[in-house]
Order: structure tokens, then C-alpha cells, then sequence
């Protein structure tokens, strides 16, 4: 007789226990950012072995309400007196989005042939979920929008800190919060509940990204007013990382040998092109005397929201910069994709296979 198949729970308590080996086997070897890459590299490898992972749901979702609360933090008045400064370098951003939808659109529509709905969506530099939400709802490909982003951010999360250390000399030490029994209570309640209110408060009324951005948005009214006046312990911020590390991994569970050829393959040759098109551009505002070169490079690096705080945060990068930019592609990529699709759609024809 068979074995029944593994239930939800038992999947997702397999999947911490990998996680947790992978995490502890990072930090034991002294790998950097170990809570993000040993969760991510022992369920990614996992996965491939097929495995029986599962994600946890609503608790990574939480997870990433820590993020948001630490980006809200760090917008201080003084972050604020600095936006002026960063008009020029923000209004690049279109600008960039433009030269990725010419680079990668043709790329997955001629080379891979992929319907024009897939392409677009595994074109676009937005958050992992919403492309992959709105390219299924356009009738695009979901189980290859899920593995061309996931790809992407895969990439680049375990690329970049290698060019920052390589190539800016810079370490991955920074301290990324002080320990929790340091803070007063009352911030830690303060942080709480904004994460609470924002994340909950923004899946209410629609926002995209809720999870990051409610949160972020809460804190921020919180920060300016001078209520929250420290960033989340770093406990908080650690379980962010792990949390983060291990669905990228789990993101993988059940690829076949074809979807590697195919998606996983297209994903890689996508993101080579991303590198190149981040290098022009933040080599542009370097040389315009816009910002360093640490917060060009992460401001302009085609990797999710979340794990580009991480790494902002590690890197002791100016954090409200870099912020910043992600927020305006990712905005303007939610807003302006499903209507340029929609315009454009009946224009193409289907490639041929």
C-alpha cells in the first residue's frame, strides 16, 4: 500500500525543520545574512528533491509586516527634508521600467514564446505576487510567471550581496536593530500595532503589497509625529529574513525538468539583461552626482522590495533612498501594467511555436 500523502501541517512542519538546518549550517560555516540565505538554499535544493514543503501562509505574510514597519521607521522629518534631492534620480525610474519592458517583453514573446500576456507580466519589475496575480487574471501562463519571478528574485537576492562585497568593499555587519529586551515596551507596542492596523487596514481598502506598505504607511505617520522613535529589534528582523528565505525556496517545490529548460532558463537569461540595464542606470545618477554608489546600485537592483531593505539595512545604505525608488517602480508598474496590457493586446499577434 501507498503512503497517504503528507497533510498541510505536517509539510509545513517539515519545511521549518529544513529551513532551520539550512539557517543554523549557514551561521555555523559564518556565511552572511544567514537567517536569509540557509532557509533559502536548504528549501530551494529541497524543493528540487521534490521534497513534500509547504508554505506557512498567513504567518510569511506577517513576516513581512516587519519590513514595513522598519522602512516607516527610518522615514524621519529629516528623510523627508531630503526628497527634494532625490526628484532627479526618481524621475529616472520610468525611464527605467521603459528600457526593461523593450529588453524583456521581446525576450519572453520571440525567443520563448510565451503569450503576450505572460510576457508582459514576467517582464515586469513589480512585486512577485501581483505579477503573477494580474498576468493569471490577463490569461497569462501562473505556474511560469511564478518560476520567471521567483527566478529573478532568487538571483539577485544571492548575486547582489556578492558585487557589494566584491565589488563596493562593503560588509554585511551592519546592525540591523538593537536586541528587543533594550527597547521600552511602549515602542514595541507602538510597532506592533502598526504593523497590525496597516497590514490589516490596507488589505481592507485594496492596497497592493498591504503586508509592506499598510505597515510602512502607519509607521511613518508614527515616526514623523515622533511616536515610534526606534527601528524593530532585531529579532524581528531576523524572523523577516528567515520568513523571506524560505518561500523563495518553497517556490520551487514541484518544477519539472521542462520547466527548467523553459521558465527557470528564461528567468536566468532575463535577469543577465536586468544586471546590465541596473549597471547603465546607476552608473547615471553616480556620475550625475545624484547619490552614492551603494544606494545607485540598491536602488536600481531588480530585486523585491522586501529583500532590498534587507540588504539596505545590512549594508548601512540610506535606507530612505533606496526605499524610495523601489516604491516608485513598484507603483508605477502596478498601476500603469494592466492598463498598457490591455491597450496593446489586440495589436500582437500570437508568436509562432
Amino acid at each position: 500500500m501507498s503512503r497517504p500523502a503528507p497533510s498541510l501541517r505536517q509539510r509545513r512542519l517539515l519545511t521549518l525543520v529544513i529551513a532551520g538546518i539550512g539557517t543554523v549550517s549557514f551561521w555555523a560555516a559564518a556565511i552572511p545574512l544567514p537567517f536569509l540565505f540557509g532557509p533559502m538554499v536548504a528549501c530551494l535544493l529541497a524543493a528540487l528533491l521534490r521534497a513534500p514543503l509547504a508554505g506557512l501562509g498567513q504567518v510569511q505574510v506577517a513576516a513581512r509586516t516587519i519590513l514595513g514597519v522598519a522602512v516607516g521607521s527610518s522615514i524621519t522629518p529629516e528623510v523627508v527634508s531630503q526628497l527634494p534631492q532625490m526628484a532627479a534620480s526618481v524621475l529616472l525610474v520610468p525611464i527605467y521600467i521603459a528600457a526593461i519592458a523593450c529588453v524583456g517583453v521581446p525576450l519572453f514573446y520571440k525567443v520563448y514564446r510565451f503569450d503576450f500576456a505572460t510576457s508582459w507580466y514576467a517582464a515586469m519589475p513589480g512585486g512577485l505576487q501581483d505579477m503573477v496575480i494580474f498576468g493569471h487574471e490577463a490569461g497569462g501562463d501562473l505556474r511560469a510567471l511564478s518560476l520567471i519571478h521567483a527566478t529573478r528574485v532568487l538571483i539577485i537576492v544571492t548575486v547582489a550581496p556578492i558585487i557589494l562585497i566584491q565589488g563596493f568593499g562593503v560588509e554585511l555587519a551592519n546592525p540591523i536593530g538593537a536586541p528587543a529586551a533594550s527597547l521600552p515596551l511602549d515602542q514595541l507596542g507602538y510597532m506592533v500595532l502598526a504593523a497590525l492596523i496597516g497590514w490589516k487596514g490596507a488589505e481592507r481598502v485594496g492596497l497592493f503589497g498591504a503586508s509592506i506598505l499598510g505597515p510602512m504607511i502607519a509607521t511613518v505617520v508614527l515616526s514623523l509625529s515622533g511616536v515610534i522613535q526606534f527601528r524593530p529589534p532585531a529579532e524581528a528582523i531576523l524572523t523577516a529574513q528567515f520568513m523571506i528565505g524560505l518561500g523563495i525556496g518553497v517556490g520551487y517545490v514541484g518544477v519539472t525538468l521542462l520547466e527548467v529548460r523553459r521558465d527557470v532558463l528564461a528567468g536566468v537569461v532575463y535577469v543577465l539583461l536586468l544586471a546590465a540595464l541596473a549597471a547603465v542606470f546607476t552608473e547615471i545618477v553616480v556620475l550625475l552626482g545624484l547619490t552614492e554608489p551603494l544606494n545607485g546600485f540598491l536602488a536600481f537592483a531588480p530585486g523585491g522590495q522586501a529583500e532590498m531593505t534587507i540588504l539596505a539595512i545590512v549594508t548601512g545604505a540610506d535606507l530612505g533612498y533606496v526605499i524610495v525608488h523601489h516604491l516608485t517602480r513598484v507603483i508605477l508598474v502596478i498601476t500603469c501594467a494592466p492598463l498598457v496590457v490591455r491597450a496593446l493586446r489586440g495589436r500582437i499577434s500570437r508568436p509562432r511555436m
